[in-house]
């Protein structure tokens, strides 16, 4: 049981009902879990949309995206991620079974040496929060300075998710729960 309780559109002031309209426009119905306890502060959560969507329109692959999320999600246990990343896995071209690799991604063959580079630097970061320049220069010798630094907010971004849904303690919806 999540730590706060979920504040419905019902339950919500009437100056908070904008917000309700634009989390629906943007991430549709039911609203998920997580923006149901956020709504609790909307500026913070108006803020947050706003900033989740830049990340989603950076010139990094939807593909490599979803794999660093991904990664995050399973190297900070985080299931709420990783359950509700695995659809937006799936639009950006990884197949189920990549998807369900991706917490072996070392000793499978389903991921190029590319992939495998963003992933050890995802698991490094989440894990330690220190990336070896071994493993950053693997990944940085293939993406513009640009692309690096909207990976790297992405990173942080989705590790800092991780923990904060962790730490709220989030129900997973029945819709995504990992059968």
């Amino acid at each position: 049981m999540a730590r706060v309780p979920y504040l419905h559109r019902h339950d919500s002031a009437a100056d908070a009902q904008p917000l309700y309209d634009r989390l629906e426009t943007e991430r549709g119905t039911p609203t998920p879990n997580i923006f149901l306890a956020l709504a609790h502060a909307p500026q913070q959560l108006d803020a947050f949309l706003s900033y989740a969507n830049s990340l989603r329109n950076c010139e990094l692959s939807p593909r490599l995206r979803e794999l660093l999320i991904l990664t995050v999600g399973h190297a900070t246990g985080c299931e709420y991620e990783v359950a509700h990343h695995r659809p937006y896995a799936l639009t950006a071209g990884l197949t189920a079974e990549q998807i369900d690799a991706v917490p072996t991604f070392e000793s499978v063959g389903l991921f190029d040496d590319f992939e495998r580079a963003v992933m050890r630097l995802a698991r490094e970061f989440s894990t330690r929060t220190e990336v070896s320049s071994e493993v950053w220069d693997a990944v940085a010798g293939k993406l513009t300075t640009q692309q690096m630094v909207q990976l790297v907010l992405t990173l942080t971004w989705y590790v800092s998710g991780a923990r904060m849904m962790r730490l709220l303690d989030l129900d997973l919806e029945d819709e995504y729960l990992l059968t």
